[in-house]
């Protein structure tokens, strides 16, 4: 391959690239949203189930962390000097120093949750998959995501050996463009294999929800409510009018909330997306010696369209 082939190459990789991580970006942002992470905990969390998804939202404490909590261990906790007391340390989540953090795998989503006793809390993470990977198994990461939620809270939730006071956490996953519409619970079990006696202990401590999602929106159904909204917010298909309908109609979820900026800007993300991937496809056929005409009837498109696809692109590609 000679140089201009490689520049152009690795153009087209950078555009490509650019626009699938602005896309997950928009997806976080979006799953971010109170309101969506409110119906996400009445179908996920046992303590939330058949709550009210707007009574949920007032239990989520702050602002959840979008991208910007390293996962890789020692450095999911920021440590500082108390300027008015030295050596004392103040411990939170490492949210502060994102752009030094460059190039770390980060928590896609994370927050805490006051319990409906007003004590205790527990911390959810959410993290979506636009496929489920070929290099590893999902499964595999999310226990390590969910280890490393309990183990980052030493220091922070909890001192010493105060273990008693650990957080429950949940790592909660959407995996989309799968073949069917699924949900699975992973969470510890105690088998008695001598004897009555069982360790004291929580059971309920590590807890992992698998979502999967289909390429075809379901149908209204209330065993698939969650699944209807979050295939109708990551849909790269449906529209913003189609989208917003779902969001504000059948979940009373109300677009002034900031919702609507973006499931618009993620809609116009897709639809550029959509015409990249059909610009690539007409210039490979272009490339390989097919008429116009074929390739207008192959795309559906008029020749007109299919002359100044392939103009346009010629000039990207210069």
């Amino acid at each position: 391959m000679d140089k201009t082939s490689m520049d152009t190459e690795m153009k087209n990789m950078v555009r490509a690239s650019n626009k699938d991580a602005q896309y997950d970006e928009k997806a976080k942002r979006l799953l971010g949203h109170k309101y969506i992470l409110a119906y996400i905990l009445v179908n996920t969390v046992d303590e939330f189930k058949g709550m009210a998804p707007k009574e949920a939202v007032q239990y989520i404490e702050g602002e959840p962390f979008i991208g910007v909590v390293p996962v890789e261990p020692g450095l999911t906790n920021v440590q500082k000097d108390d300027s008015e007391a030295k050596g004392q340390r103040i411990i939170g989540l490492n949210s502060e120093n994102a752009e030094i953090n460059e190039g770390l795998v980060r928590f896609d989503i994370i927050f805490y949750v006051r319990m409906r006793d007003g004590l205790s809390q527990i911390i959810v993470n959410v993290e979506s998959q636009k496929d489920e990977p070929s290099g590893y198994d999902v499964l595999d990461r999310a226990v390590f995501y969910v280890s490393r939620l309990i183990s980052s809270q030493k220091e922070r939730d909890f001192v010493h050996t105060n273990y008693n006071d650990i957080r429950r956490v949940f790592s909660i996953w959407i995996c989309m463009n799968l073949d069917e519409n699924s949900m699975g619970y992973v969470h510890l079990a105690y088998d008695k294999l001598i004897g009555d006696y069982q360790c004291r202990g929580r059971l309920d401590l590590l807890n992992i929800v698998l979502i999967g999602l289909s390429n075809e929106l379901p149908e209204r159904d209330e065993r698939y409510e969650l699944h209807r909204l979050l295939g109708a917010l990551l849909s790269k298909q449906l529209s913003v009018d189609e989208k917003l309908a779902i969001i504000e109609k059948e979940y009373n979820i109300p677009a002034e909330t900031g919702i609507r900026k973006e499931v618009a800007s993620m809609c116009n993300l897709s639809q550029g997306i959509r015409e990249d991937a059909q610009a690539e496809v007409i210039m490979s056929m272009y490339k390989k010696g097919y008429t116009l005409e074929q390739i207008a009837d192959v795309m559906e498109k008029g020749i007109e369209d299919i002359k100044s696809i392939i103009e346009k692109r010629k000039l990207v590609l210069a």
